[in-house]
Parts: structure tokens; C-alpha cells; sequence
């Protein structure tokens, strides 16, 4: 079996697990505690911290360690959300963003806040002059994320945080880089970005970690209120194990973006030429996107059909973001590119790693080739 859902989750780097099971059985101390095995600990997670801290080039002080990026989005739109009322109560986000900041933004205005959805064109962007247009006195907030993670498009973020910052000091820039960290060179000093997640499973990490980071002088209303770990902002024991794996996996995917880049954008570009020598696909990934990310569909056909014919030839796919994939409804995220229901419901997503080499795109392609061509004579 070939596994290509890096986009879902990817596969630990072995030095990862190993430092989990390390770290879990000789350091279990709380880094609470004051005795010996509590400052081993707190030893690890401030080293922790500095590693990812160093990452990011940004200081280990504004580093919030948290449960996964579902956790840092809710944490940075609700805390900026709650802190800053006093502002306003308007938001702004686009209508393809990933769940956890889509969700979060429907549940604020349930709470009464109002959200501004901005609308994209057919290749997933959003435009910086389109942020612009829609802030208003009492915006208090724009997410946007760095790379969609259905079909890879890429946000100008970093114009969209310059022109923040020269045009809208005042409000604050959140970016869920969940999809972009160790593919594409993004930094976050000067970037106007003052909010950013991350998630470690998508790094080659463990599930179940995450980080915020909180530009410096920030303020935010915590989600959770206990003990004050993480600054005030994420009270409960830090997850000392997963963390100091996360913080590996954050130094490796760093320190091989470059590199793993131009593989995988070779790899991709491979696949695309495939792709298109088959009339029934329709291409939704634009061609300026995510080195890691195709996705395309099959109209009149259900995805989940395309999906389990490839799983029998050997590959994993899969149809959307994996918080969404077993919703049956047509895709969120194509529709607002313009796609039609029929498109927007028969999506298949490939999301490559850095275990890929050429063979497995061409056996891939000849198996998707094989598949469609069955699914043909089925309709």
C-alpha cells in the first residue's frame, strides 16, 4: 500500500517516535512540580520551546504549546474575539477556510459577533485590495490561511499582513499555516502575521500537539482557565513528550524545506501531466499552488467510488479535508471556487511526501487510469 494523504496526517519520522517513548518513560514529572523530576521536565519543555521558537525565527516567550491547530485556530479567533470587544465586534475570514476557523467563526456569530466570508476566484484566492475593501472601524480580526488544504491554493498572506499594518494597525492578522510550514518559506518577523497555528501530525510529528504563536505585547482571552500554564493562554499540564517530539519534527521539516519543495514540486508536476491525459478529470488545483497538493474530479461520479477502487489497487486518497470526508455533501471549498455541485462532489485529493519518488506517481497514475476507465463502464 501506498499512502497519499500526507494532507490528513503523515508518518512519523522514526527519531519522533522514538523520542516519545524516551521522553515518556524517564521524564513524567509534572513541570509544575518544584521537586527534581518536575524541573527535568520544565527543562524539556523550555528547550522545547526555544527549538520551535528558533523554527519560526520568532522569540521562545511567544510560543503557546496547545492539543493540535483546531485548538491554536479557536484559541487565536475567540481570544482576539473576547479580548478585544471594546474595538468591535466584526470579523474577517474567506469562504474557504478550513473548518476549525469556519466553525469558529459561525459559532461567534451565533454569540453576536458579525463575520465578512470574502468570496474567491476560481483558483481559491483571495486578494489583498479585497481585504481592504471589506475592513471596517469595528473590524477587530482577519484569518486567512497560508495554503487550503483541499486543493493547495496559496494566499498572499504576507501582502495581506503588509497591508494590514500600513493601511489597519489596529487589526490584528491571524494565519493558519497548518498546510505551508516545511513547504513553503514564510517569515513571520516583518511578515505583519500576528497569530499563526500549527499543527505536529502534519509535520511528521505526533497527534495531539500543536502551537500558537502570539506576536510579543498580545493579548487574549484564554479559552481554558486552571492552573495559568502556557502564559495564562492554555492552562493545563503540558504535554511534555509530545511536545519535545513536536519540537524535533518542527526542527526537521524546517531545515528541509527547501529541499523536500523542489522533490515534491517535481513529483507534483509529474502527476499533473498524468492527470490531464485523462479527459474525464477536471483540475481544481490552480497552477501556482502547494508543492504536496493535486486535486481534481470526476464529474457524475461519487468520489468515495473512485476512492475505494484506488484503496483495492493498493493507494490511499482521499476526497477532502479529513474533518469533512465523510460528510456527503458537495465540497464547501470548490463551490465557492465556482465549481459545479456535480465537481464539487466527486473531488479525490493527492497529497504527496517526501517518501514518494517517480515510480509511485506513475503506478499511481496507471492504477487511477485502470479505475476510471472501470467506473466508466459502470455508468
Amino acid at each position: 500500500m501506498i499512502y497519499f494523504d500526507h494532507a490528513a496526517t503523515t508518518p512519523p519520522y522514526k527519531e519522533v517516535t522514538e523520542t516519545v517513548a524516551e521522553v515518556m518513560g524517564r521524564h513524567y514529572g509534572n513541570p509544575s512540580s518544584l521537586h527534581r523530576l518536575g524541573e527535568e521536565s520544565g527543562k524539556l519543555l523550555d528547550k522545547a520551546r526555544e527549538v520551535c521558537a528558533a523554527a519560526l525565527s520568532v522569540k521562545p516567550r511567544e510560543i503557546v504549546f496547545t492539543g493540535g491547530a483546531t485548538e491554536s485556530n479557536n484559541t487565536a479567533i475567540k481570544g482576539v474575539a473576547l479580548q478585544y470587544t471594546n474595538r468591535g465586534k466584526h470579523l474577517i475570514t474567506t469562504e474557504t477556510e478550513h473548518p476549525s476557523v469556519h466553525e469558529c467563526c459561525k459559532q461567534l456569530e451565533s454569540w453576536g459577533w458579525e463575520v465578512t466570508y470574502l468570496p474567491v476566484d476560481a483558483d481559491g484566492l483571495v486578494s489583498p485590495e479585497q481585504v481592504q475593501s471589506a475592513l471596517r472601524q469595528d473590524t477587530v480580526l482577519v484569518s486567512v490561511m497560508h495554503v487550503n488544504n483541499e486543493t493547495g491554493t496559496v494566499q498572499p498572506v504576507a501582502e495581506i499582513g503588509a497591508m494590514l499594518k500600513e493601511k489597519a494597525p489596529r487589526v490584528l492578522f491571524h494565519v493558519d499555516g497548518v498546510q505551508g510550514f516545511g513547504k513553503l518559506p514564510l517569515a513571520l518577523d516583518g511578515s505583519g502575521i500576528d497569530l499563526y497555528s500549527l499543527s505536529a501530525h502534519k509535520l511528521r510529528g505526533p497527534k495531539g500537539v500543536g502551537l500558537l504563536y502570539v506576536r510579543e505585547g498580545l493579548k487574549l482571552s484564554p479559552l481554558l482557565a486552571g492552573g495559568g500554564q502556557e502564559g495564562g493562554l492554555r492552562s493545563g499540564t503540558e504535554n511534555i513528550p509530545y511536545i519535545v517530539a513536536f519540537a524535533k519534527a518542527l526542527r526537521l521539516a524546517r531545515e528541509g524545506q527547501a529541499d523536500r519543495a523542489a522533490k515534491l514540486g517535481a513529483l507534483k508536476n509529474r502527476l499533473l501531466r498524468g492527470l490531464m491525459a485523462l479527459p474525464e478529470l477536471l483540475i481544481n488545483t490552480p497552477a501556482a499552488s502547494a508543492p504536496h497538493i493535486v486535486h481534481f474530479s470526476y464529474p457524475g461520479m461519487k468520489a468515495e467510488a473512485l476512492l475505494h477502487m484506488l484503496e483495492e489497487e493498493g493507494f490511499f486518497v482521499s476526497t477532502r479535508s479529513a474533518c469533512s470526508s465523510r460528510r456527503s455533501e458537495p465540497s464547501r471549498v470548490l463551490l465557492a471556487m465556482g465549481k459545479s455541485p456535480e465537481a464539487a462532489a466527486s473531488g479525490i485529493r493527492i497529497s504527496l511526501g517526501e517518501e514518494h519518488d517517480e515510480q509511485d506517481i506513475d503506478v499511481l497514475l496507471a492504477a487511477l487510469k485502470k479505475s476510471v476507465q472501470r467506473l466508466q463502464s459502470l455508468r
